[in-house]
């Protein structure tokens, strides 16, 4: 199955932050391409963010390299350097273990979408840098904590 049909492939809104912070992400829609297509090595999502949606936390990756390219309307990269204005065709890289956050944010009033390829690992851990919250993730899942290891706040 070499060609995939987009419009069999299903849309998935939301994530899977703990508590509050999921709503800050609530708008964004990941089509999870790579998994409808059987792929094991990486993962390859194409993302719609909605007017005014987020992509993420700010976060990055100790061991998984990401790259994505925008595929339409107008986005933002927010990083540790500040905000990066974003078109069609404009490709940004996350090495793996670099200590810059990052998220795309939609800033404009109509959709905009891009294609993101990340590595899998057995085993990761991605740190937030504007809250106090780590997330590592195992054959079991993922477990959101504060940096040091300790519990969430349950009101997060």
């Amino acid at each position: 199955m070499p060609k995939l049909d987009l419009s069999t492939v299903p849309l998935k809104t939301g994530s899977g932050y703990p508590g509050s912070l999921a709503a800050k992400v609530g708008a964004r829609i990941q089509q999870r391409v790579g998994q409808a297509g059987g792929l094991t090595q990486f993962g390859a999502n194409i993302v719609t963010l909605p007017a005014g949606a987020l992509s993420s936390l700010r976060h990055w990756h100790e061991q998984q390299d990401e790259i994505l390219i925008v595929l339409s309307g107008t986005l933002t990269l927010i990083d540790d350097s500040g905000e990066t204005p974003l078109k069609p065709g404009d490709v940004c890289t996350f090495p793996a273990g670099e200590a810059n956050g990052h998220q795309i944010v939609n800033n404009s009033d109509v959709d905009g979408s891009f294609f993101v390829v990340g590595t899998h690992t057995d085993r990761e851990t991605a740190w937030y840098s504007d809250i106090d919250m780590m997330v590592t993730s195992d054959g079991d899942g993922y477990t959101f904590t504060r940096k040091d290891g300790g519990p969430l706040p349950e009101d997060i």
